[in-house]
């Protein structure tokens, strides 16, 4: 062993020591290891930060950032609402959830399929009488597991392609991993929600801790082209039944009906006051192509029309004065509206703050700052005036549309306090289909061989901020920044053991003590020491470490290394025994009220499965 090797293979120790210890970040321990290693001289100075050019860090970047096009728009909400079956029992509710997750994480992000399904798995844990954690960790799983089907899925598939293209074979395409990965993934899925569910231990979750902001009253207006048309009111409630939404009043020609009668039809053009959370409502105006009250504009309006015809959001009517200044100032904040991002944001309303009693008609909210209210809660209490002229209290919870700068005077001069993060999604059809088609094309170039799959998606993130499915402001920070470091840091690093010759003695050490120069247990090594590292250390540095070892192995036996780079892309996607594996069993740690030690116990039967499952496979698809 050289001296270059002696000290690339102390940096490795330290690194996976470090990882494994878990007081510092992965990323700021990847950096720490790229460092040592430029300091002695292993990795030249110049080449130190090459990794962020690198086409596999390019294009996680901006797979996330297309994720973030589809989980903004809505996209996905509607695809869950659709595939997702309402009153099925255990079986085929888990298998649907869990697929429509595997399904989602072969194309998009894991995490944000797991972040966008966490909602719609507690609620349905109440529904099959299950604690949340048995239905959220399967759903942790299904999403690892969807993600090892493409070359996008997760960040080791890009890697594993990325040193294959180094190596002058060729960089692997979009669904060179399906043949092995689609079926490991359909017999985890099938496994964990027939059986596995079951050895999940039923934990108290946490999710009841936080702060909730119940119901809210809102009007929504039915356009011409509503699905609600011609359905009664009650049918309209039992279409949203999940969330729990409540008609509360009817506006109609201008006049408001209390409580109205469950038979009543609705028409086109009816104002419709909802008691509802924020996920009922969006999914209200999604199922019935309904819209929010101030978001419906319309084109013309006769300038000596009095208030009874003006427009019915909250705020489009104002004093009958100043009429024509008022729709000078609306059409200049109207402008305004299309040159900024639109936010949402749930504000309180103080004791003592200068709304208290007034309304927001009072308030000419539009006209002095750009902003809408789209809906109040107030104490679970339905009221029973118009929201346009209802006055509001203190402790009110309201949502408010705007430009994020205009809702900062806003609270600033009216002493509201914005809750905490909580994200509000209202669907917009249009911008979701443009979502959809913008990842599919991207898709679409490489899967024909037209573009790399770097320069495809960069051209998706370009088109994305474009036609404004991801606001500009959106775009830096819907990139897991972390992630990117750590990918960037350890790419050089791993070049460093092919260059010294780390990555060939590992590798004849492994085929010579472990393997016993037999090809196929050289194969279940590398594929079983890649699934243990996945689940200590970060399943990126995991490929990034591995795949030059793999490379070396399959050189010394004289094989395909395809078949290593694939078992290095399986293993390192399949981290399942603890929550620090991956993003997603982190993610649900809380929220299932588990433990350190609850993972293994549906984990370890689950990796024996993807062994067993993807030995054979790997050996027949891409043969030694």
């Amino acid at each position: 062993m050289t001296l270059p090797q002696s000290l690339l293979f102390a940096v490795l120790a330290a690194m996976m020591a470090l990882f494994l210890w878990g007081r510092f970040r992965h990323d700021v321990v990847a950096l720490a290891a790229l460092m040592a290693c430029v300091i002695a001289g292993l990795v030249p100075a110049p080449e130190a930060f090459a990794g962020f050019g690198h086409p596999a860090v390019i294009t996680v970047a901006c797979v996330l950032v297309l994720s973030q096009g589809l989980h903004n728009t809505g996209a996905v909400d509607w695809l869950a609402r659709s595939l997702l079956p309402r009153d099925a029992g255990r079986l085929v509710s888990m298998l649907a959830l869990m697929g429509l997750g595997a399904i989602m994480s072969g194309f998009m992000n894991n995490v944000g399929a797991m972040a966008l399904l966490m909602p719609i798995a507690v609620q349905l844990s109440d529904r099959l009488k299950l604690t949340p954690g048995q239905v959220l960790m399967p759903l942790a799983f299904g999403t690892i597991l969807g993600g090892m089907t493409t070359l996008v899925g997760t960040p080791p598939n890009l890697i594993v392609s990325g040193f294959r293209e180094e190596a002058g074979l060729g960089a692997f395409g979009m669904f060179d991993f399906a043949p092995v990965g689609v079926a490991v993934a359909v017999l985890g899925v099938i496994f964990t929600a027939t059986i596995g569910w079951r050895l999940v231990p039923a934990r108290v979750s946490t999710m009841g801790d936080g702060f909730e902001t119940g119901t809210y009253m809102t009007e929504v207006r039915v356009p011409a082209k509503s699905k609600a048309i011609g359905l009664t009111l009650r049918r309209f409630e039992t279409g949203i039944k999940d969330s729990g939404a409540q008609i509360t009043g009817l506006v109609r020609n201008e006049v408001r009906i209390t409580a109205p009668h469950g038979g009543r039809l609705i028409r086109e053009g009816d104002i419709l006051a909802l008691n509802t959370d924020v996920d009922g409502l969006a999914e209200a105006l999604s199922v019935f192509d309904i819209t929010l009250e101030e978001q419906e504009r319309p084109a013309e309006k006769d300038a000596e029309q009095d208030e009874t015809a003006a427009p019915e959001s909250a705020q489009d009517t104002d004093d009958a004065e100043g009429g024509k200044e008022k729709e000078k100032d609306k059409d200049a904040e109207d402008g305004k509206d299309r040159d900024e991002d639109i936010i949402l944001r749930e504000l309180v309303v103080l004791p003592g703050s200068n709304i208290v009693g007034r309304s927001a008609s009072d308030l000419r909210l539009r006209t002095r700052y750009g902003i809408n209210l789209l809906a109040v809660s107030r104490q679970g209490k339905p009221p029973r005036s118009r929201l346009r002229k209802l006055k509001l209290k203190s402790g009110d919870l309201l949502m408010m549309q705007g430009p994020a700068e205009m809702l900062a005077d806003f609270i600033s001069d009216t002493r509201c306090v914005p809750l905490g993060e909580r994200e509000l999604r209202i669907p917009d059809k249009r911008m979701a289909i443009i979502a959809g088609a913008i990842m599919l094309g991207a898709i679409g170039l490489v899967t024909l061989g037209l573009l790399p799959a770097a320069v495809a998606f960069v051209l998706g993130v370009l088109a994305s901020m474009l036609l404004r499915t991801v606001p500009p402001r959106q775009i830096y920070t819907s990139i897991d920044w972390p992630v990117i470091v750590l990918l960037a840091a350890l790419i050089p690093v791993a070049g460093a053991m092919q260059t010294t010759g780390a990555a060939d003695l590992l590798a004849r050490f492994l085929v010579e003590t472990i393997a016993q120069g037999n090809a196929i247990a050289a194969l279940a090594v590398v594929l079983i020491t890649a699934m243990f590292l996945s689940d200590v250390m970060n399943n990126a540095a995991t490929a990034a470490v591995l795949c030059p070892i793999a490379i070396g192995i399959a050189a010394a036996l004289g094989v395909n290394p395809d078949s290593f780079l694939m078992a290095v892309a399986i293993g390192a996607s399949c981290a399942f025994l603890t929550p620090i594996g991956h993003q997603n069993n982190t993610l649900i740690l809380g929220p299932g009220g588990f433990r350190f030690g609850d993972y293994w116990r549906l984990g370890l039967p689950l990796e024996v499965l993807v062994v067993v499952v993807s030995m054979p496979l790997l050996l027949v698809v891409w043969p030694l």
